[in-house]
């Protein structure tokens, strides 16, 4: 499903990451656990493309996509949910997921993917008109991950590996 083999990143003149060959098979759960500035976020950052100096492969779905901009990534189902609240919190839920929707594919079925999330997230269908910034942490976290994931199809969405409370799941 995500291949990396070896990246190699930098910063100007300093290696953050040396030959990481990372893969992670549909249905599982892979966890990153290192030091502050061990190259975690880094590593993240080249898989979504928001950083462009490193060298490698990377594989998603069985195609590279080491050589996409990220728009065309994430145009692919490839997502990041960075950690936090990450909403506008002036906004309302409904809002802040329709913002998810960017990219072209999503634009045409906007109202049948908030129709999905709600489905998958009565919650958020309850809290719909509420400002976004009064969600407590965890319906935030919900939110945020649903905003980010907006674009995808439902199968796609199906794989995320957030559970509504937060939780790492395995996703099918």
């Amino acid at each position: 499903m995500l291949k990396l083999s070896n990246i190699n990143s930098f910063y100007g003149e300093v290696q953050v990451l040396r030959d990481v060959n990372l893969e992670v098979k549909q249905g599982e759960i892979v966890t990153v656990i290192g030091a502050n500035a061990a190259g975690k976020s880094t590593m993240i950052s080249c898989i979504s493309k928001t950083v462009t100096s490193f060298t490698g492969e990377i594989e998603f779905e069985g195609s590279r996509i080491d050589s996409l901009r990220p728009d065309q990534v994430v145009e692919r189902g490839l997502i990041q949910v960075p950690e936090g609240r990450l909403l506008f919190p002036k906004l309302t839920v409904r809002e802040n997921l329709e913002l998810g929707a960017f990219s072209k594919r999503s634009r045409n079925s906007r109202k049948e993917r908030l129709e999905y999330v709600y489905s998958i997230l009565p919650k958020m269908k309850e809290r719909a008109n509420q400002m976004a910034g009064s969600l407590s942490g965890g319906e935030a976290q919900m939110c945020a991950n649903k905003k980010r994931g907006n674009h995808d199809t439902p199968d796609r969405a199906e794989r995320q590996a957030v559970s509504e409370t937060g939780r790492p799941r395995i996703c099918h």
